[in-house]
């Protein structure tokens, strides 16, 4: 009889002409064939990565992209995704020669050798944020925490921790974190520093990044935190005034940056095996909004999707609490699609410097590196 650890078969698999010695896997039914180096996306986050888990929540339209003119662009309707089209982790699973990523929740489908989408669009890293309405970081990391146990039971210890570890783990989240004490009531800025505030976002965020390390994780994606107060929705909060930048969110954002990748240096030198890719989000989102002519867009601060100053109104698709919007003709054009979210070409560019981004745009490794090591 089998022993626990040796509860899967071997297959063999043509690749170019040779064979590759695999395990087969089977997660709730599938059959699913394992290549030998085979490394799987898994991704958390926000609505920069969300590609659909909000579609399954009990939460409100302003959490949800299921509605038109969202998606329009690439699948023809809207899938959840706030966008016209891709989101920046769907062009890197294509580079990765991954299928798109499928969104954890979606019912029925369970081929998660492949990687899983746990993101949420309205997550922080704080539980607090937006509580009750999204799918914060911590039930995120519950929720790969359980297909870690799945992958155990299925392949035995040694092998889930070989294919935990080959998996590329994509993590973009903080955003909604920082604009609560601007767009709510919050007076968590008047209880403590920015500092302060920022070091807990980031404290919270660590713990999290340790425990995938601990289920098997070894490969962290990360892209900066673009300059928060220049977004469509914030610009529009300043519009009465000058509808210039917010610096105060704008400020938390620098200081997210600075820290983020001191603590990942400090990650790498006490956890054996762990790497890490951080691109210049602040750096490629400020270029793209000052000077949009240069990388191929008509306009970098206005959406093309929404109402009043810059479209910074969420309206877009008429499902919110304001039903009148705007729609440009051509989203590839835009920087921001939408209140505060990329244009599906805005979102190639930046998958393009997180997969392949110079030492100095992306570094220590870009994921492209992270991938085939």
């Amino acid at each position: 009889m089998a022993t626990p650890t040796k509860l899967y078969t071997f297959c063999y698999v043509l690749l170019a002409s040779f064979f590759v010695l695999s395990a087969s896997l089977q997660l709730d039914g599938g059959n699913i064939c394992l290549r030998e180096k085979h490394a799987s996306l898994f991704i958390f986050g926000d609505s920069l990565f969300d590609a659909g888990n909000n579609n399954y929540i009990n939460t409100t339209s302003d959490f949800q992209a299921n509605f038109g003119p969202y998606g329009e662009t690439f699948f023809r309707y809207p899938t959840g995704r706030f966008s016209d089209g891709r989101l920046i982790h769907d062009f890197i699973a294509e580079y990765a020669k991954l299928p798109l990523i499928t969104p954890y929740l979606h019912p029925g489908y369970h081929r998660y050798i492949d990687g899983a989408n746990f993101a949420s669009a309205g997550a922080g890293v704080l539980v607090e944020t937006h509580q009750g309405s999204v799918i914060d970081l911590q039930t995120q990391l519950s929720f790969f925490k359980n297909l870690a146990r799945q992958f155990r039971k299925k392949l035995g210890d040694a092998e889930a921790k070989t294919f935990l570890g080959r998996a590329v783990y994509l993590i973009n989240i903080g955003a909604n974190d920082y604009s609560i004490p601007f767009t709510t009531n919050s007076s968590v800025l008047q209880s403590i520093s920015q500092e302060e505030f920022v070091d807990m976002v980031i404290g919270n965020l660590t713990i999290v990044i340790k425990e995938i390390y601990k289920k098997g994780g070894r490969k962290f994606g990360f892209l900066s935190m673009p300059p928060l107060g220049c977004l469509p929705f914030t610009r529009a909060l300043k519009a009465g005034n000058t509808g210039t930048c917010l610096d105060g969110m704008t400020a938390l954002a620098k200081l997210h940056n600075k820290a983020l990748p001191k603590v990942l240096q400090k990650l790498e030198r006490q956890l054996n095996g762990f790497r890490y890719s951080i691109a210049d989000g602040y750096t490629a989102f400020s270029e793209r909004i000052n000077n949009p002519s240069k990388y191929g867009f008509k306009e970098g601060k206005i959406a093309c999707c929404g109402s009043g100053p810059y479209r910074g109104i969420l309206s877009c698709g008429g499902k919110r609490s304001v039903k009148g919007y705007e729609l440009c003709e051509n989203a590839s054009e835009y920087v921001f699609f939408d209140f505060g979210h990329p244009s599906e070409r805005a979102n190639q560019q930046f998958a393009k410097l997180m997969w392949s981004g110079t030492p100095n745009v992306t570094a220590p490794y870009n994921l492209k590196a992270l991938f085939e090591h």
